[in-house]
C-alpha cells in the first residue's frame, strides 16, 4: 500500500470515528429522560461486549464442543451470581477438561 493511500484510510477512519462520537453531544444538548431511550442507553455496553466476546469464544479452543461446554458451564455459574473470577475460572477448567478428553 501506497503512503498516500495509507493517509487518506487514516484520516478517513480518523474523522468516522471522531464524527460518531461527536454528533450525539451536538444533537442531545440536555438529559435524556424518556424511559425506554434511557434505557435502550443503559443496555449498549452489554450488547457490544456480548458481539464481540461471543463469537471469539467459539474459535479460541481446538473444538467447537469444549467452546460450547464452556460456555455453558460460564452462563450456569453466572445465574448462581458468582464473581467474574469464579466464572471465568469454571469455563477455563471445563475447556481444559473437555478438550483433555476429546
Amino acid at each position: 500500500m501506497e503512503l498516500k493511500t495509507f493517509f487518506i484510510y487514516l484520516l478517513l477512519m480518523a474523522g468516522t470515528t471522531y464524527l460518531i462520537r461527536v454528533i450525539p453531544f451536538v444533537l442531545v444538548n440536555r438529559k435524556v429522560t424518556n424511559k425506554y431511550v434511557r434505557s435502550f442507553l443503559y443496555y449498549i455496553p452489554y450488547a457490544v461486549l456480548a458481539a464481540m466476546t461471543v463469537p471469539a469464544a467459539f474459535y479460541a479452543t481446538r473444538s467447537v464442543i469444549s467452546a460450547v461446554s464452556g460456555i455453558l458451564v460460564a452462563a450456569l455459574v453466572s445465574l448462581k451470581c458468582r464473581s467474574l473470577v469464579v466464572v471465568a475460572a469454571a469455563a477455563c477448567i471445563t475447556v481444559y477438561l473437555v478438550e483433555l478428553f476429546v
